[in-house]
């Protein structure tokens, strides 16, 4: 999961896109970049670590421009490392920069192919590289000295033909403009707005609405499925559906976790959508356990608080504020190594004793993954005096690994995969576990607009809503995700060509 922004206006962009990436940090804390246009001339930026890290004054006075782009990044298979921070540049036609969230399922595919029939060379093993390079090559057949709105939708269409998967991306085209899409299920999020200068209107293309409410921008629309929007130097708006759209399925993970509270996603409110969350979770314990004796709901920080503060309305009982969090680690579940991930749970949270002690609590969480963290939080719980741990789940079990640019572990090392709700329980240790319905939890969201009735669920029911993806596929995502592959793995380039190559000559 990552977080995009493309913005063109009258000033220099640097610092705006700075502000907006850090309104976006929550969406990826392994690398961030900016590359602005300044009268034909890039400027770039970027390396692994937090925006604050990255980019110190000496970087932004350098960042000159009006038109540019921005980045934050998580890997998505395992990767880490500064020549994968983006956005990513090729030099012909134009010079395009990328930036995207998401994954290519057929990124191995496309590599071949841009090898044998496009005479391109991708130099890492990033899908966004792929991307890019797919993009840049349909740009140059159309053989223009400068583009027209009419050739790049054209070659947009071309990249949805050839390119497979859920994916949103950003990209610059050298001193014409800002492009982006959204992929034909409209799986990963992208939105844009305008606000009124005295030089006229202007846009920024981000992935998510707070994006655009921190820079003064209002909300014109998402980016529809299977759409293109495109924004010149002089700030007019082009769009055009680019492919036929599939079934309209976003993904609901973003609701449950990912997502900012204070973002609108295809119109739907986050915040209202896990209090609805909160609210269904309330029904199912108060259906199943008429004769509870839960004293206090604790939420687990942050993303649960919502959904717990609402559950424990629902069902009158206190709500307490039981631990306190280090704001300054990141996201435990896409920490590579269970050593890693023990440790960083003890430096993020610690326990308030005195809501504890002696009480039956009902811990609530956004969800489960591999469940290292829920284990050490419950017994956090009982090391502060608790008498009985319940743990509830704001999303159903995860028992499958997401394909479309969430790195959700191998299967092997999701808690529920293959294990009962009872089996997961005793795991974790707790006194009871409930999760979420994935009715329900789809029920939230569609509320907010009930003109999406699906929702890309596959983590929860192995569903792949782009019907590619196999048990070959997933087989060799895992190979890539698991814990050792994260912390050993060093694919030599050299070697990636040379295989390449020999491929290249078995099919001959």
């Amino acid at each position: 999961m990552c977080g995009l922004v493309g913005v063109v206006t009258s000033k220099d962009v640097g610092v705006c896109i700075y502000d907006t990436l850090t309104v976006l940090q929550h969406r990826g804390q392994d690398a961030a970049g900016i590359m602005t246009s300044d009268n034909g001339k890039l400027n770039l930026r970027k390396d692994n670590g937090l925006i604050k890290d990255v980019f110190r004054t000496r970087h932004m006075r350098r960042l000159t421009g009006q038109m540019g782009i921005g980045h934050v990044r998580y890997p998505t298979a395992g990767s880490s490392s500064p020549a994968l921070a983006q956005p990513f540049y090729v030099n012909s036609p134009y010079g395009l920069s990328l930036a995207h969230n998401g994954n290519l399922t057929n990124a191995n595919e496309l590599s071949r192919e841009l090898f044998k029939g496009d005479l391109r060379h991708i130099n890492t093993d990033s899908d966004s590289e792929v991307l890019l390079n797919v993009l840049a090559h349909e740009l140059q057949l159309k053989g223009r000295i400068k583009p027209t709105p009419e050739d790049i939708f054209a070659a947009v269409s071309r990249v949805f033909d050839r390119c497979r998967g859920g994916f949103a991306a950003i990209v610059m085209i050298t001193g014409y403009g800002i492009l982006g899409f959204r992929d034909k299920n409209g799986i990963r999020p992208l939105v844009f707005g305008s606000r009124q200068t005295e030089r006229g209107k202007e846009y920024m293309i981000a992935s998510e609405s707070v994006a655009l409410d921190s820079q003064g921008f209002s909300i014109e629309r998402d980016v529809a499925p299977g759409e293109a929007v495109y924004v010149d130097v002089h700030n007019n708006l082009h769009s055009k559906i680019c492919t036929e759209s599939g079934e309209h399925t976003p993904c609901i993970f973003e609701h449950v976790y990912f997502a900012r509270p204070d973002s609108l996603m295809d119109s739907i409110s986050v915040y209202k959508a896990r209090l609805r969350m909160g609210e269904k979770l309330a029904d199912k314990l108060d259906k199943l356990r008429p004769n509870y004796d839960i004293d206090v709901v604790i939420p687990i920080p942050d993303t649960s608080r919502t959904s717990a503060l609402e559950l424990a309305n629902r069902l009158g009982i206190k709500y307490r504020e039981g631990f306190v969090k280090n704001r300054y680690i990141g996201r435990t579940f896409i920490m590579p190594g269970q050593s890693l991930r023990k440790k960083s749970v003890r430096q993020k949270l610690n326990a308030i004793e005195l809501e504890f002690k002696g009480k039956n609590v009902l811990l609530v969480d956004d969800s489960i993954v591999r469940g290292t963290t829920s284990k050490q939080i419950i017994q956090m719980a009982r090391d502060a005096g608790a008498k009985k741990v319940y743990f509830a789940s704001a999303a159903p079990a995860i028992r499958y690994p997401n394909v479309y640019g969430i790195d959700m572990p191998a299967a092997s090392e999701l808690i529920a995969a293959g294990k009962t709700d009872s089996e997961v329980e005793e795991l974790i240790g707790a006194d009871w576990l409930i999760y979420q319905d994935l009715e329900d939890l789809i029920s939230a969201a569609a509320e907010g607009n009930p003109k999406i009735s699906k929702y890309e669920c596959s983590v929860f029911n192995g569903e792949y809503v782009t019907g590619d993806v196999d048990e070959v596929y997933l087989k060799r995502l895992a190979n890539i995700r698991n814990d050792a592959a994260k912390i050993g793995k060093k694919k030599n380039n050299q070697t990636r060509k040379q295989n390449l190559v020999a491929d290249l000559n078995t099919d001959a």
